[in-house]
């Protein structure tokens, strides 16, 4: 695998997702009074279209804030790589509002014929690693920038799992010169569906390659269901607000931290109270001595 050159710059702000709820609190306040927040992340394949309202829309948040391109169809696991057309629109999109970053995930979503809609596992397996990289290697090349892959929530494994994720993500992010996006729900989800260490997790990452954190809530297991769910429909748990203090503490500098809500949107206070906590979580584990 070839190495990226293209290196994306630190960049330890405190923002949230741009969503239509609140796109008057963004776009419309005055000067004065604009949302106290350092970036906006966005779903890219929202805005990958040749103009319109929505497109509009978003080229005034960027003329305000920097933006974050965050996609959720890539399938970056795909066997039959990846589409096309696909990433052409992707680049023209990056083209057009000069993001802070590139990012989607580590996971599968469609075949050669059909997509799922969904975020689907991958197998942790050489093989399946192989496949990422080269995939990840042509949407490098076809973007012109390195990207982040952020880590998902899982409620199965394979019995052909050769590897741990983290070392999935490890020898995925040294092969092909990407950065990771660390969601850290997702790896308390994982964590408590299959039993092992979230702290083994986050020891076992290239710390050094995370850019960005997402926060978000999740659906708690139940008498019927003894699996969590990771639901982005409410606030951030206390569990997973002692595992960012303890992943925080251990990165080697600051990085992007977001409140994700994909569902359930509550007013714009209540997310930047969550995002004033991860301030101050950040701040105090950053003046703890090590």
């Amino acid at each position: 695998m070839k190495q990226q050159s293209n290196e994306i710059d630190v960049f330890g702000g405190f923002g949230l997702g741009f969503r239509s709820a609140h796109y008057s609190d963004f776009l419309d306040a005055p000067e004065e009074e604009r949302v106290p927040v350092d970036f906006l992340e966005v779903i890219s394949e929202n805005y990958m279209i040749d103009g319109g309202r929505q497109l509009r829309i978003l080229e005034q948040a960027r003329a305000l804030y920097p933006v974050i391109l965050h996609g959720v169809s890539m399938s970056i696991g795909s066997a039959d790589g990846l589409n096309r057309e696909y990433l052409t629109r992707l680049r023209a999109l990056a083209d057009r509002i000069e993001p802070l970053w590139v990012s989607d995930h580590l996971c599968w979503t469609r075949t050669s014929a059909h997509n799922s809609h969904d975020l689907l596992p991958m197998p942790l397996s050489e093989q399946a690693l192989q496949v990422v990289c080269d995939n990840i290697d042509a949407a490098q090349e076809a973007l012109g920038r390195a990207m982040l892959f952020e880590n998902p929530s899982s409620y199965l494994t394979f019995p052909g799992d050769e590897m741990s994720e983290w070392e999935f993500l490890s020898e995925m992010a040294r092969r092909t010169g990407c950065y990771l996006l660390l969601d850290v729900n997702n790896i308390y989800v994982s964590a408590q569906n299959h039993g092992f260490s979230a702290h083994d997790y986050l020891k076992g990452l290239p710390l050094d390659r995370v850019r960005q954190i997402h926060l978000a809530g999740h659906d708690p297991a139940t008498p019927e269901r003894d699996i969590i769910i990771d639901t982005h429909d409410r606030e951030v748990c206390d569990d997973v607000w002692a595992l960012y203090a303890d992943a925080i503490a251990m990165l080697p500098g600051p990085v992007a931290t977001m409140i994700e809500r994909d569902d359930n949107i509550p007013p714009l206070s209540e997310l930047l109270s969550e995002l004033d906590r991860a301030r101050g979580i950040a701040r105090e584990s950053l003046l703890e001595p090590a």
